[in-house]
């Protein structure tokens, strides 16, 4: 194990060198980031733990800063609205976080290399910053694999909210994950960042060596 007087913090440098995992829903990410980071000795970051835990207070905070009378957002129209209209205010929210995300990373001591992965680490805001495209790469799950995992994933099946019209509400959510997936690969292509396309034929294990491959330079080998 490396010690931590051995190196040199740099908070910019810690962020600089992160390894990045976007995409859509249901693709395996998390799974993947972790089988990565024990592996290969990663730091591994998850967004939607973060976002659910400090990320929430710091919300709070801003809106009561802002003279808000709702201590957090309250929450996707999710039958109210349409999906369009949703994924928009997602990705706004979405880039709205992403600055604590950068705290987040610039905070951490680590002589290892950093991977984040997350739904709302979208490519078309992280691409321009980095070294070489090669740091980032988006994970979707093709169509079929998609309706699999709404189909049998609790938490996909099912919104954890009370709505009006729970069928309608989920319809709206399925969409609305469609269109952010979408926009994800579309962005990813537009700045040359690579596209992995899960199907579920392969377990986890497989996924995690193609991704492997991608970060191959920035990961040290296998031992």
């Amino acid at each position: 194990m490396t010690d931590s007087a051995d190196f040199e913090w740099d908070p910019f440098g810690t962020l600089h060198a992160a390894l990045w995992i976007g995409g859509a829903q249901w693709a395996g990410k998390s799974t993947v980031s972790n089988i990565l980071a024990a592996r290969h000795g990663l730091t591994a970051y998850h967004y939607d733990y973060h976002d659910a835990r400090g990320h929430l207070e710091r919300r709070a905070a801003r809106r009561a800063r802002a003279g808000s009378p709702y201590a957090e957002y309250p929450g996707p129209d999710w039958a109210g609205s349409t999906p369009g209209a949703l994924a928009e205010e997602c990705m706004a929210i979405f880039n709205d976080r992403l600055e604590f995300v950068f705290d987040d990373l610039r905070a951490l001591v680590s002589p290892h290399p950093v991977l984040a992965e997350g739904f709302g680490l979208r490519p078309e805001v992280l691409a321009p910053m980095l070294d070489a495209p090669d740091h980032m790469i988006v994970m979707v799950p093709t169509e079929e694999f998609r309706q699999h995992q709404i189909r049998t994933l609790p938490r996909a099946s099912a919104l954890n909210v009370d709505v009006g019209d729970p069928v309608l509400a989920q319809a709206n959510r399925v969409e609305r994950d469609r269109l952010l997936a979408e926009h994800a690969v579309r962005a990813a292509r537009e700045h040359g960042v690579h596209v992995l396309e899960i199907d579920g034929s392969r377990d986890a294990e497989a996924v995690a060596d193609d991704v492997a491959r991608h970060f191959a330079t920035h990961l040290k080998p296998r031992t």
